[in-house]
């Protein structure tokens, strides 16, 4: 199976007079369809390679290759198109935008890229918060939403442009643990369903238990790869 995301030699430094290395010449390739989690304790690196992965961020030195494309010498608007028809993000916290609804949110990403919402798109939509079992409350405000629910319908806009790569940001650190729970099958059912690639980064041993692949990050190095 080919790869869906591969870096190759990543180092981060931060700082001009004072230097601050943060990743140390990381090597990491993801196969289409898989599902893996990267873990390890707050400061070890481990959202800074999410960030580099997901072109939010550039690394000092190495190669980001997302669909057979290597990210180096595009432009910010080439990245920008790149990550909204690519790859979707889920974070910590939702992002939801508060004077919207739940609905309008989740089209936001395709309204970004496309201009015009037809129909079907809305429809597809609706169908997307449908899977995450929001098709009650679609039209309420973000603002009405639980934690919960904001989580889902933030996976919901993730999913709008057809992502084939999901990169997920501690994406159930503020919920509880019947929640958590929930986004978790949440995930894999797409990943299975869609065979979309999933990157997790987390802290919770329990959820990276559950992936097929466990990368954990100690001081901007890679410590363990473990494949089941």
């Amino acid at each position: 199976m080919s790869n869906m995301l591969e870096i190759k030699g990543i180092n981060k430094i931060y700082g001009e007079d004072i230097k601050t290395q943060v990743l140390y010449d990381i090597n990491l390739s993801f196969e289409q369809g898989s599902f893996n989690s990267i873990i390890g304790q707050s400061g070890s690196g481990k959202s800074t390679i999410l960030n580099i992965m997901g072109t939010l961020d550039k690394a000092t030195s190495g190669e980001v290759i997302i669909d057979g494309k290597n990210v180096k010498n595009m432009s910010n608007n080439q990245l920008a198109a790149l990550r909204n028809s690519t790859i979707g993000f889920v974070f910590q916290f939702h992002y939801l935008l508060p004077e919207f609804t739940a609905l309008e949110n989740v089209l936001m990403p395709y309204e970004i890229q496309h201009g015009k919402v037809t129909k079907e798109i809305v429809k597809k939509a609706e169908d997307y918060l449908k899977l995450v079992g929001l098709e009650d409350v679609k039209n309420n405000l973000s603002t009405k939403l639980s934690g919960g629910q904001q989580q889902r319908t933030a996976i919901a806009r993730a999913l709008i442009n057809n992502p084939k790569l999901i990169l997920a940001d501690e994406p159930t650190g503020n919920l509880d643990s019947d929640s958590t729970e929930t986004i978790y099958e949440l995930l894999r059912n797409i990943n299975q369903e869609f065979g979309t690639t999933f990157i997790i980064i987390t802290h919770d041993k329990r959820i990276a238990e559950k992936t097929d692949r466990i990368i954990e990050i100690k001081d901007g190095k890679i410590n363990m790869d473990i494949k089941k």
